[in-house]
């Protein structure tokens, strides 16, 4: 039993100075606000020409043939 109860007191030492740590990085330290420039590639920004929307016609797109309804 005593060495239980001396894990958890260590667990719970690590785990307080663990939540200080975060309590003071979150307290003291102010974040410098500054402009951001993010390049997108143009790609990325136009639709697929309509030659490449096409479907395939082994994908879950493509039109499914018409089921034989007929009867004999």
């Amino acid at each position: 039993m005593p060495s239980l109860i001396r894990f958890l007191t260590v667990l719970g030492v690590v785990g307080a100075l663990g939540f200080s740590a975060v309590y003071a990085l979150a307290t003291f330290v102010k974040p410098r606000s500054r402009e951001m420039v993010v390049t997108i590639p143009a790609a990325r920004l136009r639709p697929p020409a309509p030659e490449a929307a096409v479907a395939h016609p082994r994908t879950a797109g493509a039109e499914a043939p018409a089921p034989n309804t007929a009867t004999r």
